[in-house]
């Protein structure tokens, strides 16, 4: 029998390809982002349009602020700036007061960026900073919700949205709703899950028709955007399925414990943030893990933080500190996670 010859690939030049540069792989992240933005204005209107303005000016001003006081060339042009403006203005409420926003900017890259030396060397998502700061101090602000759709949208700001500086506007003021939408309540899905016990149809959270953050409604969407960068190998599926993955069991072990008590794992994924967050947030290239075993143990992680803290915990949301833990936690996994070199041996001590 005759030896099978070898079998040889013969490919065009060239052979060598150039890597991606840093300004190419945030740019298309913008580019990933720039849907969902257009769907939030669609939603709620020139509040939501002002707030990613102002969160955005705010990022990137301050990131060329601090560039000039280092004397060294500003670096706005690689657009991780304006990544971290529409990051945070999407995890605000579309009617949160727009000084505000401008302050969870300004934190967002003086604190969670600049501290720790610039891009590349950030231990935590800078956008997730701004959004724990704020949290903190504005708690009132960051919990008053607007609705979705309401009919005047295009032609006039929420109340909230213009307050003064070191003041708040009345989230009750007049602000006409559409009368096509009932039963329409202020509160997000996850707060009528907790408080009152009423779940949100699993269809409505998936499509994006219900009140929450800016960039959080429709998950759908966040998935074709995400399927975006996928496909242009910027970001790695792996993790947000290790958070979906995370919530699902975590949230499915309760749900069959006490299914009438504990929501079921479709809402815990597709209610609040979390799809947003497994999608843009977990997967940021330099606060997340890179090691095999690591990226599922993240992931994992902030699946099950999220479900404990929202269905335990005193807050209605917990991705944003689910995923601040898990970058925190994530050089000591890598350290344990690294995998063996080929044929190296392993120490005895």
């Amino acid at each position: 029998m005759a030896e099978k010859s070898p079998k040889i690939d013969i490919r065009t030049s060239p052979y060598i390809r150039r890597a991606p540069t840093v300004p190419e792989i945030m740019r298309h992240v913008v580019y990933a982002l720039l849907p969902i933005c257009a769907y939030s204005v669609y939603q709620f209107g020139i509040s939501a349009l002002a707030s990613m303005i102002v969160t955005t000016a705010a990022t990137v001003g301050t990131e060329h602020f601090f560039c000039r006081m280092a004397e060294k060339r500003s670096t706005i042009g690689d657009f991780s700036a304006v990544i971290t403006g529409l990051l945070l203005a999407l995890t605000l409420p579309p009617g949160f007061p727009l000084w505000m926003g401008a302050v969870g900017g300004f934190v967002s890259i003086a604190l969670g960026k600049t501290l720790f030396g610039g891009l590349g060397f950030n231990v935590f998502n800078p956008a997730l900073v701004g959004r724990a700061f704020v949290q903190a101090a504005f708690p009132v602000a960051i919990t008053t919700w607007t609705p979705a759709f309401a009919l005047n949208r295009f032609s006039e700001f929420i109340p909230s949205t213009l307050a003064f500086p070191f003041m708040t506007a009345d989230p009750t003021a007049e602000w006409t709703l559409n009368t096509a939408i009932d039963g329409f309540t202020g509160a997000t899905p996850l707060a009528l899950m907790k408080f009152q016990g009423v779940m949100t149809d699993a269809k409505d959270l998936f499509l994006g028709t219900v009140a929450g953050s800016a960039g959080e409604p429709s998950s759908l969407l966040i998935l074709l955007c995400g399927a975006y960068l996928v496909y242009k190998k910027m970001l790695d599926w792996r993790i947000t399925a290790a958070v979906i993955f995370g919530t699902f069991i975590t949230a499915g072990f309760f749900h069959l414990m006490n299914p009438s008590q504990y929501p079921s794992a479709s809402f815990m994924i597709f209610s609040g943030g979390l799809m947003f967050a497994a999608v843009f947030m977990t997967t940021d290239m330099v606060s997340s893990p890179v090691t095999p075993l690591g990226i599922f143990i993240i992931g994992f992680l902030v699946g099950f933080m999220t479900v404990i803290i929202r269905l335990f915990g005193a807050l209605t949301e917990a991705v944003m500190y689910a995923i601040l833990f898990g970058n925190a936690a994530t050089p000591i996994i890598e350290s344990f996670t690294q995998p063996r070199i080929f044929g190296a041996r392993r120490d005895k001590d």
